[in-house]
């Protein structure tokens, strides 16, 4: 059985997801509550979330081999999110992964997946 990693193409396929999350997140106007939480300058923002999701979907541990444990939400904490920020990241996310060709099966997996993680970084009332 393969792994999402290897389904989705590799680290290379995951460095273009994450890009295309990135560039529509900064351009946008619909992304503007998440654009906001980051820097400027998104390239470290842009290194660790490829980093983390290619050790997430079964890939090589790159963001703990750099950073130790992910603890997500820990290291969200210091940012406000709500629904409304879990909501912008998902739908970005979404359409990162129609603009690459993500497969609908994978798609979906990956969706329910992720969502659960966004909705555990919540730290806002509803």
């Amino acid at each position: 059985m393969s792994t999402h990693y290897e389904r989705l193409g590799g680290s290379e396929v995951i460095r273009s997801l994450v890009d295309r999350f990135y560039d529509l997140m900064d351009a946008d106007p619909d992304y503007y509550a998440i654009r906001k939480l980051h820097p400027e300058d998104l390239t470290e923002s842009r290194n660790k979330l490829a980093w983390f999701l290619n050790g997430w979907t079964g890939g090589p541990p790159d963001y703990i081999d750099r950073f130790g444990p992910p603890f997500l939400r820990r290291r969200h904490l210091p940012f406000a999110i709500g629904v409304r920020e879990r909501d912008q990241w998902m739908a970005c996310m979404t359409q990162a992964m129609n603009s690459v060709g993500v497969e609908p099966g994978l798609r979906q997996a990956l969706t329910a997946a992720l969502f659960k993680t966004a909705d555990f970084m919540r730290n806002q009332p509803d």
